[in-house]
């Protein structure tokens, strides 16, 4: 998939762990986590809202674009 994440560059930048931000924002770990992997297939703009409004950054510090990334799938 083209779109990258890029949540867990920002919460080393802001000294977070997983962990608090999910309790932070009330979502569990076990989805937060699929988020952060890249591999979620969609974001509540609430939630988007939420980890911005918490780690004090903008969408587009989350979210990338990288044609050659590769699919999340093709990891495992």
């Amino acid at each position: 998939m083209a779109v990258v994440i890029t949540l867990d560059q920002m919460l080393l930048k802001r000294g977070m762990t997983l962990s608090e931000l999910a309790a932070r924002i009330d979502i569990t770990l076990a989805n937060l986590s699929i988020l952060k992997t890249g591999k979620a297939r969609a974001i509540r703009f609430s939630t988007l809202d939420a980890i911005c409004r918490e780690l004090d950054c903008q969408p587009g510090d989350l979210l990338g674009h990288d044609p050659a990334a590769p699919h999340p799938d093709a990891l495992d």
